[in-house]
């Protein structure tokens, strides 16, 4: 989420991991919001583990997700607590596998020799 200052700039706000619980099959990472005011703000994003599995999702990869959850300001300005619902967890499912179809796209083919012995054109023949 983005503030303006009185200069007119703009001011990122910053969401810092704090830690996580387990509650009844969620997954609940709690984080400061760091204002432009210098003041913390504890808040936190619940995320359901069996919609985690369902798209795939790595749980090491939920942390980095909620935050950008936050930082999007999905679930308004002044929301202390936020649930990671199943449209944006299908809605990450998606780019990251249209991420990952990219990268395999431009990927280029391994070179292969052009015939049996590559090196026989340069070589001379060996006598014994």
């Amino acid at each position: 989420m983005m503030a303006e200052t009185s200069a007119g700039r703009n001011v990122k706000m910053q969401f810092i991991l704090t830690g996580f619980t387990q509650e009844l099959g969620f997954r609940v990472f709690a984080f400061e919001r760091l204002g432009e005011d210098r003041v913390r703000t504890r808040c936190t994003v619940k995320a359901d583990l069996v919609l985690v599995r369902r798209y795939g999702i790595r749980l090491q990869e939920l942390p980095l997700m909620c935050r950008g959850l936050l930082e999007r300001g999905d679930g308004g300005d002044e929301t202390p607590t936020m649930t990671f619902n199943e449209d944006q967890m299908r809605a990450c499912a998606d780019e990251r596998a249209a991420a990952k179809a990219g990268a395999a796209h431009k990927r280029k083919p391994p070179k292969r020799p052009v015939g049996e012995n590559p090196g026989a054109g340069w070589r001379s023949p060996q006598q014994y």
